[in-house]
């Protein structure tokens, strides 16, 4: 067991190659994975039963002890991105399927994998999650309504559609990892110390199943698709510590707002455009899933470094 769990946290800390690799192999040998496209739902309801089953009570008693700082987290995730994803699609006329895939990827929460990156650039960890959190308990009714808001110049938009389905890989799946957890008590410890290597085989099978099915179309727009992946997600994590800076925060809690900005819930993207728009409006959040983890360890080093 101890073997096992050594070799989920190797695995957790080197996801960002993962990705990358499956990502370049599902592009040239797109066949392998092309079944795994069924399962982006219920594969995303893993990795989101998971994070319930590491939420605790003092992540909870954080937003009510800091609250202004948790609501500071939350305006800038469901304002800058959204709005930068908007101001991206119009200023490069982007087609309207990719679009709406750019919109939808901004529109999303925060992502787990900010808390890690958060830890790793020395930042506030508990604020951190505690921002994941409340963001992703809000994303049923914020998301689709963003993305309703956002996105119906290019598509038609399906409110209640989008909601339900929120509900039903999101709020569901953490609500039952909560539920676990406190029947289970220390038992569920096994579980939470694999869940490095589960949440890493769930998210390269999404990003690599979403590259296979959409490949032609990577191949005739990727570059495209690419760049704005690239500026969206440097502008959110430079404004993000912006936002911080501006409204007086520590450094600590600029790089971790920096982060939860920047760092989308890019699986949740993936899905929602796989189920209610096309493979291709999911091509962004699949390469969001690649580049945000780089571009995070990246940055993540560079704020480590980074003292008052």
């Amino acid at each position: 067991m101890h073997a096992l769990v050594t070799f989920s946290r190797f695995v957790g800390n080197t996801f960002a190659l993962w990705i990358l690799l499956f990502a370049v192999l599902a592009f040239y040998q797109p066949a392998w994975f092309l079944p795994v496209i069924h399962w982006l739902v219920p594969l995303l309801g893993l990795i989101m039963f998971g994070m319930g089953l590491t939420l605790r009570t003092e992540d909870f008693r954080e937003v009510i002890r800091r609250p202004l700082r948790v609501l500071i987290g939350v305006l800038a995730q469901f304002i800058i991105m959204p709005g930068l994803a908007w101001l991206l699609c119009k200023l490069l006329q982007l087609p309207p399927e990719i679009a709406v895939g750019v919109i939808l990827v901004g529109c999303c929460p925060g992502g787990t994998a900010s808390n890690v990156i958060t830890w790793f650039a020395r930042g506030d960890v508990a604020l951190s999650v505690a921002i994941t959190g409340a963001t992703t308990l809000l994303a049923p009714l914020v998301t689709p309504a963003l993305i309703w808001l956002l996105a119906t110049a290019w598509l038609p938009v399906q409110f209640g559609a989008l909601f339900t389905s929120i509900l039903q890989v999101v709020v569901l799946p953490i609500a039952l990892g909560l539920v676990a957890q406190r029947l289970l008590g220390d038992r569920v410890r096994v579980a939470v110390d694999v869940l490095p290597l589960a949440s890493v085989i769930c998210i390269v099978a999404l990003v690599a199943s979403i590259v296979a099915a959409s490949q032609a179309k990577i191949a005739e727009s990727g570059l495209l698709i690419m760049a704005v992946v690239i500026l969206h997600n440097g502008l959110g994590l430079a404004l993000g510590y912006l936002a911080g800076r501006l409204c007086g925060l520590p450094l600590a809690q600029r790089k971790t707002l920096s982060i939860e900005v920047g760092m989308q819930n890019s699986g949740l993207g993936a899905a929602l455009a796989s189920a209610h728009f096309s493979p291709l409006a999911a091509v962004p959040s699949a390469l969001f899933s690649v580049w945000h983890n780089l571009s995070g360890s990246l940055l993540a080093a560079v704020y480590r470094r980074m003292e008052d």
